[in-house]
């Protein structure tokens, strides 16, 4: 166990936390749970670059950061989801979601067949997931019907269609193993 998966661990255990506080009835609340997914986006970074830095890459590492930046945004959209019970917010947050099982499932595939190389995480992936968090900081700081509700949410959008243009990169560089004997012309 070294830094890095502590830090990575770490964002597991603040889901709960993040939820019970998002829920309490109290005014702070929506400023304290934006706060602590903020966090959680730091840790993000920090752990990849604290792993790459100090050379403590581990194979649980590898597997645990992606599992829990899976869990801490699903769960943040779910409840945003519930919050605003709006369509605007659905679409943009089920796009996401959708998009991250897809793709977890196409890197698992992948990686049994041994061309887990050919599905890396793009340079697409990496501003779909900055502009992802912001949003979500965005709409959880500030309560459906506020100004700036309305630009985080916008956001999303943004890292709505992000998350389709990575995706369809992914399923582009997998495309011959997905369809052997068929070109990449025909995606």
């Amino acid at each position: 166990m070294n830094l890095p998966n502590i830090l990575t661990l770490s964002r597991i255990v603040m889901i709960p936390v993040f939820v019970v506080i998002f829920y309490l009835p109290v005014q702070w609340s929506y400023m304290v749970s934006a706060a602590i997914f903020a966090l959680a986006g730091v840790t993000d970074w920090l752990d990849g670059y604290l792993a790459r830095k100090l050379n403590q890459s581990t194979p649980f590492g590898a597997f645990l950061d992606p599992v829990a930046d899976k869990l801490m945004v699903a769960v943040a959209l779910a409840v945003l989801i519930e919050e605003h019970a709006a369509l605007l917010l659905t679409i943009p947050a089920t796009v996401i979601i959708g998009r991250e099982i897809v793709i977890s499932a196409l890197r698992e595939w992948m990686a049994e067949i041994g061309s887990r190389a050919s599905v890396a995480v793009s340079y697409i992936g990496k501003i779909k997931t900055t502009a992802q968090i912001a949003a979500i900081v965005g709409l959880l700081a500030f309560p459906p019907g506020e100004v700036l509700a309305y630009v985080a949410l916008a956001l999303l959008y943004v890292a709505a269609v992000l998350t389709l243009w990575s995706m369809f990169l992914y399923l582009r560089a997998a495309w011959g193993d997905l369809f052997p004997g068929k070109d990449e012309q025909n995606v």
